[in-house]
């Protein structure tokens, strides 16, 4: 009697060993659930993410600051040649100040006899003066200026972003402008934006300093300069002009 049970049961069973020994049904199992409904589940399999190119910015290194706290230094970013990429690099800021007698000429008191003064009553320092400075404390090709954007040409002027690199370090950033009244001057125009930016940039390292000092720009204009009554001669319109005492009378179209 129990023998004929065994054999009625392996013969049961047969059906569902063939349905597994069938590969079409063994892989419709493998990728599908069924649940009690009746209703099929769908597959967990999902398909393999495509690889991410490598990136060419170095990590940020973890340092310790004095209180103990984990702070994340500046990223560095490198371009294909292994190079820094100064258009987005910080590289070197404020990691450590330069050597006294290289502040000392960045911070030099400025000769009044350098400062000029524009008609409308500015005080600037001439941008040769500020490449004559970095050239003093660093050297002919020991600084540079790197472009940050591209040049944004508006309807009447132009801009672009540029970083002030001193020693292979990342000193200052800052954007250049420059106005043009016709599209032959933009390429002028470009050229004066770099000069913009560089005068913004040597502001952090002290540079000419006294320029936006207001004790010192009203001391220089009464010492250096003066405000005269000049007539516009093609207009017959009178105003007021500054210039430096030495400068001399103003010529045409202006006669004072």
């Amino acid at each position: 009697m129990a023998s004929l049970m065994a054999h009625r049961l392996l013969a049961s069973s047969r059906p569902a060993l063939r349905k597994f020994n069938n590969p079409s049904a063994l892989k419709a199992f493998s990728t599908s659930r069924y649940v009690a409904n009746g209703t099929a589940a769908t597959s967990s399999y999902s398909a393999p993410k495509p690889a991410t190119p490598p990136s060419t910015e170095k990590p940020s290194t973890v340092v310790e600051s004095t209180s103990g706290v984990l702070e994340s230094a500046l990223p560095e970013a490198f371009g294909s040649d292994g190079a820094t990429d100064w258009s987005r690099s910080y590289h070197g800021l404020s990691s450590q100040a330069f050597p006294p007698e290289v502040a000392e000429v960045l911070m030099a008191p400025i000769d009044p006899l350098d400062v000029e003064m524009k008609p409308d009553g500015l005080a600037y320092l001439p941008e040769i003066k500020y490449r004559r400075i970095l050239n003093k404390a660093f050297g002919p090709g020991g600084w540079g200026l790197a472009p940050r954007s591209e040049t944004s040409v508006g309807p009447k002027i132009v801009s672009r972003e540029y970083a002030l690199v001193c020693q292979g370090r990342l000193v200052a950033i800052a954007r250049g402008e420059q106005e043009y009244f016709d599209p032959s001057g933009i390429a002028t125009a470009t050229e004066g934006c770099k000069s913009n930016a560089l005068m913004r940039c040597c502001k952090d390292l002290g540079i000419a300093s006294e320029l936006w000092d207001p004790r010192f720009i009203r001391e220089f204009k009464a010492k250096e300069c003066v405000e005269v009554f000049v007539e516009h001669l093609p207009t017959k319109r009178k105003k007021k002009l500054w210039r430096r005492k030495d400068q001399g009378a103003f010529g045409y179209p202006y006669k004072e």
